[in-house]
This record gives C-alpha cells, structure tokens and sequence, in this order.
C-alpha cells in the first residue's frame, strides 16, 4: 500500500498531503514548493498537471499563467519551451525569482528520487485516454505505481485514467459533496473521494459514509488547527494543506496529550 493508503488507517493520525509543495513558504507547484515539502517530512504531496499546445504535460494549477508567473496567456495555447521559460518565482517573492513552472517528468524524477513522498496528482480539466496514456506510462516508468494516486474533478477525466492504466489507484474529487457521489465513486471504481473541506465540515457524516462503502476521504485545503481538529474528529484519512510541517508539528504535539492524558487517568 502507498502512504497514501495504508492497510490501517489510524483515525488520529492522518495523511499529511502538502497541497502544491509547501506552498505556504514556496511558489506553488515549483519545485522550490516540492523541495520545501520533502524537508517538511510530508509524506506525500499534491499537485496538478495541464497539457501545453504541443502536448506537453506540465505542473500548474490556473488554467492560464498570468497569475503564477510572469507571463500571460493559456498554458492550452503556449507551447513547453514557452512555458519553461516563464519566471514562476517571482511573483512569489523575489527570492525565488527564476523558479520556472515544471515538466511532468521532471516531477517524477524528482519523487523517484525521494522515496519517502508519495504522489497525489490531480488532472485540471478534460482528458481522454490517449492523452492521460503517456502521463500514467511515464508515472510506471518513474517507479511510481505504487506511490501513486491519480485523481480529478471531471468524471469523464477519471473514466479516462481508468481506461489508459487501470493498475492505479483513483479519486475523484468535488467542492460541494453531490447527491450521487458515492455512485460515481463506485462506478468509476476510485479508492477515495476528496471534498472541499467546507463541504466535509458541514457533513461530517459523509466520511462515515464513504467508509461505509470502501471509500477513503481526503478533503483539501485545511490550514488552520481549528479545521485539523473538526477533520480529526471526523475521521478523514488524510489532510490536504498548504502548510504540511506545521501539521505534522500540530498531529505530533496532539499525540503526546492524549499519551500524557492517557497515563495519568
């Protein structure tokens, strides 16, 4: 099982997925961002791939550059040399001007390298199978299979990872939890549906259900120690955030309470 899906989940102790690389200290989806995750400890990180005019998968949330980088324009219609030469840093703060927006494979190389972060990868848009084909060989060839959960929010996407590698483990993500999530969820066979916390915090009781029918819940994007708490109590199996180490320092401090509490009772 990957990080991302242990066989027994501890209820206290979710996964502490850093949401772009530690983007709260980095330029998103930089490897700046990446880096800075990897030195965090977070155990798997989250990002988000595009395709450039030329075919070329990429690292970026927006679906155009302007407010990333320096540069304006839909990542659709600009080519991967464009786009690589992009200031992505900048923007940020000066003292990350020159980080650049990321191949894909790059990406890959760099987690195959680190092999204690696991991959959540998100598919922004539409995809069919013959595009999503060369990104899910190039995660196998990578070494990544198993450290891999491939996801988005588009149904038709997520058919689509399902058709090109039906070996990878996928989720399906929303903002507002709709009627029928947990019918998709089992018609496009993903191993966990991923609300916006908002949606987890006003319905708990959609992670009791998802469990219910064999499904793990990973809500993005939780910041602030109030919604760690309301998550933990909800039992979601994994955090997304912009701020994975101060998680982890938030989850470890908790758990040394409870232990204390625990021995004095």
């Amino acid at each position: 099982m990957t990080t991302l899906l242990p066989d027994r989940p501890d209820p206290d102790r979710p996964v502490v997925v850093a949401h772009r690389g530690c983007s709260a200290v980095a330029p998103q989806n930089t490897f700046a961002a990446f880096e800075a995750a990897w030195r965090s400890g977070a155990p798997a990180l989250e990002l988000d791939v595009r395709l450039t005019a030329d075919g070329v998968p990429v690292v970026i949330h927006d679906p155009v550059v302007d407010q990333v980088t320096d540069g304006t324009g839909a990542v659709a219609e600009l080519d991967a040399d464009a786009v690589g030469r992009l200031d992505a840093g900048a923007r940020f703060s000066p003292a990350f001007a020159g980080q650049r927006i990321p191949r894909f494979d790059a990406v890959l190389a760099f987690l195959a390298a680190r092999p204690g972060m696991d991959l959540l990868c998100e598919y922004k848009g539409v995809w069919t199978a013959d595009q999503v084909a060369p990104t899910t060989a190039a995660i196998d060839a990578a070494g990544l299979a198993g450290r891999c959960i491939v996801q988005g929010f588009r149904r038709e996407t997520v058919a689509a990872l399902r058709g090109a590698a039906p070996h990878l483990p996928r989720g399906l993500l929303c903002e507002e939890v709709p009627p029928d999530l947990l019918d998709a969820a089992a018609d496009l066979d993903v191993v966990t549906v991923n609300p916006a916390v908002a949606s987890v915090l006003a319905d708990p009781a959609i992670v009791r259900r998802a469990h219910s029918a064999g499904r793990r819940v990973m809500p993005w994007t939780a910041n602030a120690p109030a919604e760690w708490d309301l998550l933990l109590r909800a039992e979601v199996d994994g955090i997304v955030t912009d701020r994975p180490g101060e998680l982890r320092g938030w989850l470890a401090g908790r758990a040394t309470r409870r232990a204390a509490e625990a021995g004095s009772g």
